[in-house]
């Protein structure tokens, strides 16, 4: 690029072209800062502001509980935004509840919905009854061993109390109550206990439907199976989606 640049002399004012440059920016030679000094002084053009990219369009709208840090089983991290795209049920888990066998039905209608683009996804929780005394690899052998589980499992949280994971938090927030636990939570003051009161978790394997967009869509009972017509419903209306 050329720039004019004048140069004085006397009263009289001469101009000539200069093809300079200092990596991609043009230098213009002034001799007008200071009249009495012979050197030029270099002025080099601001660099054009940096334009910012849009954000590609997987990276738009995500939610809150997308951004949550996770860890799986393993150790390796992850997070639900890395699941964006798949509708998740969402499910927390124990090795030694009376629940325990509802392994089976997850993994099956992981299996059955995978391909539509289900994922379940398994919280590990200590917070019932002590039925999750586990590490996290003692769990993955008892899931693998006992129930040949191949959806995700994440590394042991806490799903109540003053130490509830992010997680949790978001999702409880988002449905303070699950449908069908009535009988449940009738169930658990039979046996003598308080049971937790909404929007806190109410014992092991409540489920809750996550939308491919990451929005917490439904919530259900501990005791409603997977193969509930009703949980059924959601899963398939938010994969026609």
């Amino acid at each position: 690029m050329h720039a004019l640049v004048r140069r004085s002399k006397g009263a009289a004012h001469k101009f000539f072209r200069v093809a300079s440059r200092i990596g991609s920016a043009p230098v213009f030679l002034d001799p007008l800062v200071a009249l009495t000094r012979p050197a030029y002084h270099l002025w080099t053009a601001p660099a054009a502001p940096l334009r910012r990219e849009p954000p590609p369009d997987g990276d738009r709208h995500m939610t809150a509980i997308q951004d949550i840090p996770l860890n799986r089983l393993d150790g390796s991290p992850d997070t639900l935004g890395a699941h964006k795209g798949k509708v998740l049920l969402v499910v927390n888990v124990a090795s030694k509840c009376g629940l325990t066998p509802q392994y089976e039905g997850l993994e099956k209608l992981f299996e059955a919905k995978r391909a539509q683009g289900l994922e379940v996804l398994g919280f590990p929780a200590n917070n019932f009854g002590a039925q999750e005394p586990g590490s996290d690899s003692e769990i993955a052998d008892f899931c693998t061993t006992n129930y040949g589980v191949q959806f995700p499992m994440f590394s042991k949280i806490s799903v109540v109390g003053d130490d509830k994971h992010a997680l949790y938090q978001e999702l409880t927030k988002a449905q303070p109550k699950a449908t069908g636990e009535g009988p449940m939570r009738e169930r658990l003051v039979n046996y003598g206990m308080t049971p937790n009161p909404a929007p806190e978790i109410l014992w092991n394997f409540e489920k809750f439907v996550v939308s491919k967009n990451g929005d917490i869509v439904a919530r259900f009972a501990p005791d409603t199976t997977p193969d509930n017509p009703e949980l059924l419903k959601v899963l398939d209306a938010e994969l026609a989606k």
